[in-house]
């Protein structure tokens, strides 16, 4: 009962003070003004009365009061005749008014600008920063990635320009990105596509400019709409490098354009279709890409060609102990990969290479490390015709058959399985029946129904490519059960919901592996990095994840701008790219051999080595048996089936 009543007396009084506060300006004063006589007349006249020096008559012991009270609200406390008390008291409120009035302007113009700045309106001035335009998921890992490749400068700002709260971009960079080291992080508030906002971060003084392409079917649009408000707002060019990212690729040529001469644009479509074609076709290539674009591991770097002017490219492969040669770098800004071994490197050439960080590539001649006895010759293999499996369509899906057929040899055969019936994915994609070399079958059917995987016999195919499926309506949609645990409807093209429909597929999958006693050669694309750590499948498993894998291509640019033209040849059908090849067409491996021997050996076979990986540490964390540009004098003993990587023609 107590409690009761305790609590009912503070809702009273909580009540009247409301009602008090809903009075107004004149209420609010007028009670303020008798609340503190109520304190200070009887505080003043204990005082007075304790004190042993005071006047001992009443009047004097009054006037003492007044005196108090008259200093402790600040109104004077003048004695004297009525007239003066009244002029003085009226004196020091009038005083009080205006320094209480200044005190308000100061305090509200001082609020307005911590708003202002809690905005994030107000202009950013560095210079040599690195911008960033646009919130996605794809932003925790560009500033993740700046972050590292600046852990080496002593000083570095990224600034981030989105129509988001600027306390809530902070709040959910700092989740993300717990340590950023010496990089400061800078949020401000506004739309990439206007001009007068952009002025805000200082593009026309930074060093980089990333433009991410948001969520939603109109992201590309966006892209593009904000590069030319860029164009805008830096008429005149810059030394900064200007990287932005489409996701279709019809709209790749209009975002080039306005990007203008000096912008890299990358597809992620194009892209993303390409790793998924040759990872499927090289199993473990997704690792070894993921260790180049990450700053946390080796990556591709320039050095001068200080003392290998006039000598032939191929001996400066072996001219860098701790590095791996792969190219070079015209005076013009051509970038040659994996040239002849006979090309004359000029004198204002640099060395395209990948090392630990730009301060690492140091020239140390490792060519005495090299085995002749070792060096084996095996002839090329000849293309053999391959069942390959399409699990799911979406946009991508097209590239990916396009691709495949540029890289298979002839006869091979794709069956393509998904919703939708052949008619209609053939009308979405364009495809025809007439191939050079790869024949497509399409069926239709849902690829998260167990039963419909095990009549595909999965395990009989070569390589199985499981992709985000999106955009089709089911022929013939059966009846749902009458609860359904989990929602496999089709998710719109954009989005992270196109990985639940994909984890389900990957679990059957792992039951018809295990089954058959085999292991799928599988490789998953996946829009969202922490999917894939939900993936069921076996560790060092190959997935593109395309967030993440865009994102880091980004920042690689952005740092440095050469790398577009690398990265561009690295994932084309033509040129040179990327392999996992057989260690024992190069080497014996009945002994320890030095990797200069493997880089000697690639050589004579027109081939850059840039690293291996052992089988038998394939399934072991976090590198899963890759090795990319190891020391060259380092002396390691391979088995019949581990793989040298190399740069190679296709």
């Amino acid at each position: 009962m107590a409690q009761r009543h305790t609590t009912s007396l503070r809702l009273r009084l909580r009540y009247r003070f409301d009602n008090l506060v809903a009075g107004g300006t004149t209420a609010l004063i007028g009670w303020f003004a008798l609340a503190c006589l109520a304190v200070v007349v009887p505080a003043s006249t204990v005082l007075v009365w304790a004190d042993r020096g005071a006047a001992p008559t009443l009047s004097g012991r009054l006037t003492a009061v007044w005196v108090s009270v008259g200093q402790t609200l600040k109104i004077g406390g003048a004695v004297g005749p009525p007239l003066y008390v009244l002029a003085s008291v009226a004196l020091a409120l009038v005083a009080l008014l205006f320094v209480s009035t200044l005190v308000s302007l100061i305090t509200t113009g001082i609020n307005r600008r911590i708003m202002l700045l809690r905005r994030g309106h107000s202009t950013v001035l560095e210079s040599g920063h690195t911008v960033v335009l646009g919130w996605s998921d794809q932003i925790f890992p560009v500033v993740g990635e700046l972050v590292a490749a600046n852990s080496n400068q002593r000083r570095s700002a990224v600034t981030v320009l989105a129509p988001k709260d600027k306390v809530e971009m902070e709040d959910e960079i700092a989740t993300s990105v717990a340590d950023t080291g010496t990089t400061r992080i800078i949020c401000r508030n506004g739309r990439t596509t206007d001009p007068a906002d952009l002025a805000r971060v200082s593009p026309r003084t930074a060093k980089a400019v990333l433009v991410l392409p948001p969520e939603g079917d109109t992201g590309d649009a966006h892209v593009v709409k904000t590069l030319l408000a860029l164009d805008a707002a830096v008429p005149e060019p810059g030394g900064a490098v200007v990287v932005a990212a489409v996701r279709d690729t019809r709209n790749h040529v209009t975002a080039r354009l306005a990007a203008g001469p000096g912008g890299h644009v990358v597809c992620v479509d194009d892209i993303i279709a390409r790793l998924l074609v040759q990872t499927a076709r090289e199993p473990g290539l997704s690792l070894v890409y993921q260790d180049l674009l990450d700053f946390a591991g080796d990556e591709f770097y320039t050095a001068p060609a200080r003392g290998l002017a006039g000598r032939a490219f191929g001996e400066a492969l072996l001219a860098f102990s701790t590095s791996s040669v792969v190219g070079l770098l015209r005076p013009g800004g051509e970038v040659a990969l994996n040239p002849d071994p006979g090309t004359p490197i000029g004198a204002d050439d640099r060395i395209v290479l990948v090392s630990r960080d730009d301060d690492t590539a140091v020239q140390e001649d490792a060519s005495s490390c090299v085995e002749e006895d070792a060096i084996v010759t095996v002839r090329p293999a000849a293309p053999v015709a391959e069942r390959l499996l399409l699990l799911g369509w979406n946009r991508r899906a097209p590239l990916i058959v396009e691709q495949l057929d540029q890289f298979v040899g002839p006869g091979t055969t794709l069956d393509v399985v998904s919703l939708g019936d052949e008619t209609t994915m053939r009308c979405t994609s364009g495809i025809s029946g007439a191939r050079s070399r790869l024949e497509v079958d399409f069926r239709s059917g849902d690829i998260t129904d167990p039963r419909l995987l095990a009549k595909l016999d999965v395990p009989s195919y070569d390589s199985v490519i499981v992709i985000g499926e999106t955009g089709l309506e089911a022929v013939s949609p059966a009846p749902l059960p009458p609860a359904r645990a989990i929602d496999l409807t089709l998710a719109p093209e954009t989005g992270t919901e196109t990985d639940d429909r994909t984890l389900v597929t990957l679990l059957h999958l792992r039951a018809i592996g295990e089954a058959a006693g085999r292991e799928l050669s599988l490789t998953t694309e996946m829009s969202d990095d922490g999917n894939r750590l939900l993936a069921p499948a076996r560790e060092g498993a190959d997935f593109i994840v395309s967030g993440r894998l865009i994102s880091l291509l980004m920042t690689q640019i952005s740092e440095n701008r050469h790398l577009a033209d690398v990265f561009e040849e690295l994932f084309r059908a033509e040129g040179n790219e990327l392999h996992l090849k057989p260690v024992a067409d190069y080497v014996r491996t009945d002994r320890e051999v030095a990797f200069a021997t493997l880089v000697e050996s690639a050589r004579r076979r027109r081939e850059c080595a840039l690293g291996y990986r052992l089988r038998a540490e394939a399934a072991t964390g976090p590198a899963y048996g890759v090795r990319l540009n190891p020391d060259k004098r380092q002396r390691v003993r391979f088995g019949e089936h581990d793989w040298l990587i190399v740069l190679a023609e296709s």
